[in-house]
């Protein structure tokens, strides 16, 4: 019984973690909570959005995939430059939105 457990053990540790894709996106001309709650709307509305964070200190918007989709990064960043923004990077990243805002918080 004990070698049928360590097995397992060693099989659930083999497997990968699966990490939720998230896009990160840095934005400039983001000033207030206004130019955040509008983003938040505008992007809570697309399909395939599951979370949205809005950090303005650091100008960054992380959204989240619902499980099994996949973010269309050109739509985030037409949102975002039709929302009145400029869009510096984008990138995707194996993160959750929760993940994403501790990190950014640990980084004051």
């Amino acid at each position: 019984m004990k070698q049928i457990i360590a097995i397992l053990a060693l099989a659930a540790a083999a497997l990968p973690s699966v990490a939720a894709t998230s896009v990160k996106a840095t934005v400039n001309g983001m000033v207030c909570s206004f130019c955040a709650q509008g983003i938040e709307k505008r992007i809570s509305k697309m399909s395939a959005t599951k979370a949205i964070f809005v950090d303005l200190k650091k100008k960054t918007v992380a959204v989240e995939a619902k499980d099994g989709m996949t973010l269309d990064e050109k739509a985030i960043a037409a949102e975002i430059v039709e929302a009145g923004y400029d869009v510096i990077k984008l990138e995707t990243v194996q993160m959750s939105v929760a993940d994403i805002k501790a990190e950014l918080k640990t980084r004051k």
